[in-house]
């Protein structure tokens, strides 16, 4: 009888009911945390999902801008040069073509801004650009030395002075402030 008295249920003796067992607080912890996870994760997949479809329904509504074509006047802005400009007149006669005319030419060499390497250079190689450009013009036609002709001159010009006088710097462009052709 002693046992049977021991299976008695004592729960009931103080009249409250007994409290549920809590779980391990890491364990509860962690289930939470998975949760909120989850329900970021689940948030992020359907803003996602939104903003690619509405794109792409955005997308098809847009009708293409014109290309706007560049006309062949349209140069870019020219880089900022410095100019020599004492290599002086340089006189010779054409000895090419059937007429011969008298060339006056004064060139100013444009070479990088404040590139004092060039400016020496330039300085120290003064004479042979003189007597380079003086063959230059006596080896030209006279139909040659025509207004229409002067950028094909200049780019000649420029590469051969940075070709064959220059070799530390470059010269970046060509300017005739002169250029006289005299028939005789």
């Amino acid at each position: 009888m002693a046992d049977e008295e021991s299976d008695i249920d004592l729960g009931d003796e103080g009249g409250a009911p007994a409290a549920p067992a809590k779980k391990g607080g890491l364990s509860g912890a962690l289930g939470t945390i998975l949760k909120y996870v989850a329900l970021a994760l689940g948030a992020i997949i359907l803003i996602v999902t939104v903003v690619v479809i509405t794109m792409k329904v955005m997308g098809k509504n847009t009708t293409n801008a014109p290309q706007v074509a560049l006309s062949e006047e349209y140069k870019e802005i020219a880089e900022p040069l410095d100019w020599y400009t004492s290599l002086g007149d340089i006189q010779t006669k054409t000895t090419a073509g059937d007429t011969t005319c008298s060339v006056v030419v004064n060139v100013y060499l444009g070479y990088k801004k404040d590139d004092k390497v060039a400016s020496a250079e330039i300085t120290a190689q003064r004479i042979p650009i003189r007597d380079f450009l003086r063959r230059y013009f006596a080896n030209k036609d006279p139909e040659d030395l025509l207004p229409s002709n002067e950028d094909k001159l200049k780019v000649e010009i420029k590469n051969e002075i940075n070709d064959t006088l220059l070799s530390k710097s470059k010269i970046r462009s060509i300017s005739f402030d002169k250029l006289n052709v005299i028939p005789q």
